[in-house]
């Protein structure tokens, strides 16, 4: 591994600490949840009016290194998701994107569910960039589908 490299995976650590353990002081209470396995804030760079991002503390690089014993941690990331959509007044969870960029299209080196609503009401740029099943993102139910199939270990 060249300077370079390493240089660049310490900094993706250094993010993906920060993305974890970051706090607002002046973030709304009910927007954030908090336990040991997992943490909810709001993305940085909303894409929808609710744009959260649900992250396990313990370190996963990404989606595509999930495996099947996996399924369980997505799923408990979806509710968590969808309690805070809820907790912030969103009722209709049928106009929500729930997903997660797939590799190589990560900025940051540790997964994270995207959480937004109302999906009707994302912008043209952020329709693109959560853009269900494309090469560069992989919805929750696609994900699932993918874990499911893959062989027990």
């Amino acid at each position: 591994m060249t300077g370079v490299q390493e240089q660049g995976n310490i900094r993706e650590r250094k993010a993906a600490v920060i993305m974890i353990s970051s706090t607002n002081p002046n973030q709304d209470k009910t927007s954030c949840q908090r336990d040991e396995q997992f943490a909810c804030f709001r993305d940085i760079r909303p894409g929808a009016p609710h744009h959260y991002l649900v992250v396990p503390r313990k370190h996963i690089a990404n989606c595509k290194s999930l495996k099947k014993e996996h399924i369980s941690t997505v799923e408990k990331m979806v509710n968590i998701g969808e309690n805070v959509l809820q907790q912030n007044g969103i009722d209709d969870l049928t106009d929500v994107r729930l997903g997660f960029h797939w590799p190589p299209f990560c900025t940051i080196n540790h997964l994270h569910l995207h959480v937004l609503a109302p999906a009707s009401q994302m912008g043209f740029i952020s329709r693109m960039v959560y853009r269900a099943n494309s090469y560069w993102f992989i919805t929750v139910d696609q994900l699932i589908k993918k874990l499911t199939s893959l062989p027990d270990n």
